[in-house]
């Protein structure tokens, strides 16, 4: 697990598309899982603005990590909309190759959940796993939606949301609780740990414990992202007031795109 703490979060930003920039410069048929929420907001502009420069999507693949349940696509506070209100419609991503859970799925039919979740899973194996795998952190420590106490070996399913997590995506929804859904589609913690390269940010005292927990702390399922510590190819990407609770020193990632 390599550690980078840059100054802000712009700074974050830039790292960040150098990553992804790099990943597909290597490898234009690039598998790439996204990430939704305000900390990869500056990524995403970044990329746009690196497309404008001639980055190429064209021969990209794309799985978003979750969706919120009873959300259609038109929704504000859909991940669907969001995605390309912020990064697809900007870009020359081929909407064949695009994958975002259905937010649309039936609460009342396991089975199809089940059907459809799977789906999903194997949705990902045939476009030849994920290569690069975008995450942000909740102040919790969860990935994707995957609440403290997930199985660690979990797949593509169904998390109730909690109350924290609620809380911080409460100023999504006009800071009222009550409108945020009760219920996520997300991939799972064993889905997100076979991705060739995780890179993961975080920006903010309020995630200072989290990425405290993730690098320092124990391997748990109290903190989701703990096991990151467990992959082969983990960039972590934090600013320095998320990294203000880290004991030990960490290196600083050069940022200069032009």
């Amino acid at each position: 697990m390599l550690v980078f703490i840059q100054k802000n979060y712009e700074e974050i930003s830039k790292a960040a598309a150098r990553v992804v920039s790099e990943t597909l410069y290597e490898k234009p048929t690039s598998v790439l899982g996204m990430a939704t929420g305000g900390t990869p907001l500056g990524l995403y502009k970044e990329l746009i603005r690196l497309h404008k420069e001639g980055l190429d999507f064209s021969k990209v693949t794309t799985f978003n990590l979750d969706e919120y349940i009873g959300l259609p696509p038109s929704h504000p506070q859909s991940y669907h909309y969001f995605m390309y209100e912020n990064l697809f419609k900007h870009i020359n991503l081929d909407e064949r190759y695009i994958h975002i859970p259905s937010g649309m799925v039936d609460m009342n039919d396991l089975d199809k959940i089940h059907q459809y979740c799977e789906w999903y899973e194997q949705q990902i194996t045939a476009a030849g796993g994920i290569d690069l795998q975008i995450l942000g952190i909740g102040a919790n420590g969860h990935i994707g939606f995957n609440e403290p106490g997930s199985s660690l070996g979990s797949r593509t399913r169904i998390k109730t949301l909690t109350l924290s997590t609620k809380q911080d995506n409460a100023r999504f929804f006009e800071n009222e609780i009550t409108k945020i859904p009760k219920y996520a589609i997300t991939m799972g913690i064993g889905t997100i740990l076979d991705s060739k390269k995780i890179l993961l940010l975080a920006s903010g005292k309020n995630k200072a414990k989290a990425i405290k927990d993730t690098v320092e702390g124990p391997i748990t399922a109290q903190v989701p992202a703990s096991i990151v510590q467990m992959h082969r190819k983990a960039i972590l990407i934090v600013d320095e007031d998320a990294a203000s609770l880290l004991d030990n020193e960490y290196e600083e990632i050069v940022t200069n795109l032009e």
